[in-house]
């Protein structure tokens, strides 16, 4: 059985580009058979116009990532609670883990597996997190 791809680049969120070129995409659609496998690009703490929210500060950090992951799932046709995987990197495990309840503010109701690694840097070096997500729908 074939799949089928489809590419979504959400009106709600920030889209790289080189000149008029798309970088990539924020959310891949594959559907085989009746299911449709979601994945969602690492998302960074970036508003609609690409400035970044929350700099120094991991909680409002991880609010708006958790906001801009709800985004490129509803763009889908998918919720929060669709989800099945994240992988989360952060440039403080410590810190992060400071804020708990506002990662489970987003993905209690799915309650994926997770991977969380600690690295040196993100895209930007204001970023403090960042999570890609999974999602079957």
């Amino acid at each position: 059985m074939p799949a089928k791809r489809q590419r979504i680049q959400s009106d709600k969120l920030h889209v790289r580009k080189d000149g008029s070129k798309v970088l990539y995409s924020q959310v891949m659609v594959v559907e085989v058979g009746d299911t449709r496998h979601i994945f969602v690009a690492g998302q960074t703490p970036r508003d609609r116009d690409g400035n970044c929210v929350g700099a120094g500060d991991m909680r409002a950090q991880i609010e708006q990532v958790g906001s801009n992951i709800r985004d490129a799932l509803e763009a889908a046709g998918a919720t929060l609670a669709d989800i099945v995987r994240t992988t989360t990197y952060v440039t403080d495990m410590d810190e992060y883990f400071r804020h708990q309840d506002m990662r489970m503010r987003f993905f209690a109701d799915a309650l994926p597996t997770s991977t969380t690694v600690q690295v040196a840097r993100l895209s930007r070096p204001e970023f403090m997190v960042e999570i890609e997500a999974f999602a079957i729908v």
